[in-house]
């Protein structure tokens, strides 16, 4: 059966609203050192940068999910998109830390009350196709995730403002801003009986099926990728490889996006447990492999940790969908995305601290290496529908 023109839109719609959810986030590790420089930050810093507005995915999913229910879909992207363009400019307002972290203190809970509104407007747009537009809406994460890891630095957004990291940080903000206005306008004015029942659950069901397991696994997958985007930069840095910073970085965010051609052709084998537990090993020896090898060859091990990565990502965000009745997505995507980006924050911070204590760079990795192998075992345990 044939898209209509409205769906096209819808499709197109979703995939910008994907790419608004991490275009800001993202941003920040190519002007790590510059910003590391300015606000003389250190290693723990630097990680609670990249992963503060992990943790808030966290603490504010569940109001997200009360949110839609008192708002709908509509109101609450409004808000919570709004708020991602608003404060992720203002990061850098002024040669201020405090500004700093505040401003992506309030980015990161605009990105986290309007992500689980997503997955419900997945089901309210697509009920018959939820497959193909939970792909799209990925896509266009993967893409958000990439974009400005390639152009922020060194040709792009940073030469265009001078060299100005605060600048280049609120450009992105502006993208933000014009995508959100065209999903306000179509996404649904009411709450519809599809997404809202009559009883409005909106409380997480945390005994409910494997709801926590299936957040635990996605959280070490997350805390990895987060972590190395994070240590990436100053590693290279500190060990004289600082031109490989950006291609190491648009490699590991960018292999993502061949994910959705190769579970477009090995669907059952990929979307299943299959696809998490041999995720889980590729991420180990990935990150093994960054550590060990010298000159140019992070690179191919920062696509191998990307590409692994973005396989559990896509997986989980197609679960809610899949195995909520209507009205409870927005509630079991809370809890997945709770229990997902709380881990997602606590590993980057314990990588930071390790470097931190030894001053090993090299050992900023080994909570990533731990993550990925209890990602692989928690998996083992995975009760995953075709």
């Amino acid at each position: 059966m044939r898209l209509t023109r409205a769906e096209w839109v819808r499709l197109l719609l979703l995939w910008l609203a994907g790419v608004d959810l991490r275009l800001t986030l993202l941003a920040v590790p190519p002007l790590i050192p510059l910003i590391h420089r300015e606000m003389n930050l250190d290693e723990k810093a630097v990680g609670a940068l990249v992963s503060l507005p992990v943790v808030l995915f966290a603490v504010a999913a569940v109001p997200g999910a009360l949110l839609i229910t008192r708002l709908g879909i509509r109101r609450a992207v409004a808000i919570g998109l709004g708020a991602v363009a608003v404060f992720g400019a203002l990061r850098g307002f002024g040669p201020s830390t405090p500004v700093l972290f505040a401003s992506t203190f309030l980015m990161g809970i605009g990105v986290a009350v309007s992500q689980p509104a997503f997955p419900s407007l997945v089901r309210e747009w697509f009920p018959a196709r939820i497959t193909l537009a939970t792909a799209v809406f990925s896509n266009g994460i993967l893409f958000g995730e990439t974009i400005p890891t390639v152009f922020t630095t060194p040709f792009g957004v940073l030469p265009a403002f001078g060299s100005d990291w605060r600048w280049a940080l609120a450009s992105w903000s502006a993208i933000v801003a014009v995508s959100a206005v065209g999903l306000v306008i179509a996404a649904p004015r009411r709450r519809s009986a599809v997404s809202m029942p009559t009883t409005a659950r909106w409380w997480p069901s945390w005994r409910e099926g494997q709801v926590v397991r299936i957040g635990a696994v996605m959280g070490m997958a997350s805390a990895v990728y987060f972590a190395t985007n994070a240590y990436i930069p100053d590693f290279l840095d500190k060990s004289g490889r600082h031109e490989l910073i950006t291609p190491t970085l648009a490699v590991l965010n960018g292999s993502q996006l061949l994910t959705a051609p190769a579970v477009a052709l090995w669907d059952r084998l990929l979307m299943g447990r299959a696809g998490f537990v041999g995720s889980a090993g590729l991420m180990a020896l990935a990150q093994v492999g960054l550590v060990l090898t010298p000159g140019a060859g992070v690179v191919a091990w920062a696509f191998v940790l990307g590409f692994s990565a973005a396989l559990s990502f896509i997986v989980v965000l197609s679960l809610p969908p899949r195995l909520a009745a209507p009205g409870d997505v927005p509630r079991m995507s809370a809890a997945v995305f709770t229990t997902q980006y709380a881990l997602g924050f606590v590993l980057p911070l314990i990588a930071g601290a390790v470097w931190d204590a030894t001053g090993i760079a090299q050992l900023a990795f080994v909570p990533g290496i731990a993550g990925a192998i209890a990602m692989g075992w928690l998996a083992l345990r995975l009760r995953i529908p075709d």
